[in-house]
């Protein structure tokens, strides 16, 4: 085995330096508040999906069984197991959190990892916390490297980074060395996978990757506690991350290392308030005011909406087939759709979702007349705004703008706003209020819990 020194540290030896030597007492407070509102977000999101065809699908083909609970599920796992039924049930939905200016979902394939590795370990909430803080600012600063260019070579990134950032939080919450830690985030770029051929037909796969990633990390951390040889120029190497996953990518390996410990890229974390792809938030909001305006929808013409070009493949294209998506989770990524669901109901909710409202002949006879244009000067992925531009079959014409997503950076949700979605998380899962006030109270006291033995009570 060659362990020959590098003339100096790797930059995965440069973070793993910095994350080892962090503890709960010495980060910033804004950062450990916005782990646990994720923390919170992220609870409500795994009862909320419990009952769920492919959440029952994925407990009930691990094969494995352990001392860990999966929240919201009635038998128990083992840590990767419970991470990996978390993580998907986290995102599932997709109604978790996601991060402004380079697009990813965060929490879902970090928290269940920490949790799991503290439930099967026997750490303290602190450590748990440290861990979450570590892993979340991971995925921020790998994803910051090369923005976009993940999507234009088919690799979804939340099942791509989310392993590294998995490693990181596990690794640091367990107290790894830096060279293991390294090694760890070594490991874990040879488990990193997901192709985005889920946006054809609203697979299930998309669901997976958070999971998947949560797990992977987790098993790399426990692999490099064992001493295992992995290679420290995971990122910079000849044959390195954004080589593979990023080609067309020049990467920026500064948000890796800069200001790292002293600057926070997890505290641009948004929490979502509708339970579809983010980027088309801002549009939603447009088609809300558009129908409080009390406009018949029978007499619209047509809606032209400009856009960001980043937002076409993903979410407008194949056109026809956005206006009239296979099932309730296609749905989901179909920016006609969710306007016009959105002027209907008021809100694009858990409940709007279904595979019969996403046949309803109201809502697919608006999304038809909804279509695009693309804005060269569009901000995104800086900034997620919406625009729609209306035509009424007697000529007149109306113009909206949101400016900004709703949830993000410019305009948080409030806390008591998050734990309100949590209830409402909790209560479309078919949970006692009592149970879910118990889940909240733990989530919240988190910091100071001696361990997670307390998480047993919320595995059903």
């Amino acid at each position: 085995m060659d362990t020959t020194p590098l003339k100096g540290p790797s930059l995965s030896q440069q973070m793993a330096e910095v994350f080892s030597g962090w503890s709960a007492d010495r980060l910033p407070e804004a950062a450990k508040h916005v782990a646990v509102m994720d923390l919170i977000d992220m609870a409500g999101l795994c009862v909320a999906a419990r009952g769920q065809d492919y959440v029952r699908q994925i407990a009930d083909g691990w094969d494995s069984e352990g001392a860990c609970a999966a929240i919201g599920q009635s038998h128990r796992l083992d840590a990767a197991g419970a991470a990996c039924v978390m993580g998907i049930a986290t995102h599932g939905e997709d109604f978790d959190d996601t991060l402004e200016g380079a697009p990813i979902r965060v929490g879902a394939m970090v928290i269940p990892a920490v949790l799991a590795a503290g439930q099967r370990f026997g750490l303290s909430g602190e450590r748990v916390l440290t861990g979450i803080v570590a892993g979340l600012e991971a995925v921020c600063r790998i994803n910051h490297v090369a923005a976009g260019h993940m999507h234009r070579a088919c690799f979804h990134p939340v099942g791509v980074i989310g392993a590294l950032g998995s490693a990181f939080g596990t690794g640091t919450a367990l107290g790894l060395t830096p060279d293991q830690l390294a090694m760890a985030v070594g490991t874990a770029g040879s488990f990193s996978s997901g192709i985005i051929e889920f946006l054809t037909d609203g697979a299930w796969t998309k669901r997976l990757h958070p999971g998947w990633a949560a797990q992977s990390g987790l098993r790399a951390a426990l692999i490099a506690r064992q001493g295992f040889f992995a290679p420290r120029t995971v990122f910079e190497g000849v044959h390195n991350f954004f080589r593979a996953f990023a080609p067309t990518a020049t990467p920026d390996y500064s948000h890796l290392t800069e200001g790292l410990g002293e600057t926070f890229y997890m505290q641009r974390i948004a929490f979502k308030p509708y339970a579809c792809g983010t980027m088309i938030h801002p549009y939603i909001d447009c088609m809300i005011r558009l129908g409080r305006m009390g406009i018949d929808a029978d007499q619209i013409d047509t809606i032209s909406c400009p856009t960001g070009e980043g937002l076409v493949h993903r979410l407008w294209e194949p056109l026809a087939d956005k206006q009239d998506p296979p099932s309730g989770y296609a749905a989901k990524f179909s920016m006609p759709f969710c306007m016009a669901v959105g002027f209907f109901d008021g809100d694009a909710g858990l409940g709007q979702f279904s595979d019969a409202r996403a046949r309803d002949p109201q809502v697919l006879a608006l999304a038809r007349k909804i279509s695009y244009v693309i804005d060269p000067d569009n901000e995104y992925p800086r900034n997620y705004s919406g625009h729609i531009r209306v035509t009424m079959k007697d000529g007149s014409r109306h113009a909206l703008d949101q400016p900004h997503m709703r949830g993000g950076v410019r305009e948080p949700l409030t806390d008591a706003e998050i734990r309100a979605k949590f209830r409402a998380n909790v209560a479309y899962g078919g949970w006692p209020e009592p149970l879910g006030e118990r889940l909240l109270q733990f989530c919240e006291a988190l910091p100071g819990l001696a361990d997670l033995s307390a998480l047993r009570e919320f595995g059903q």
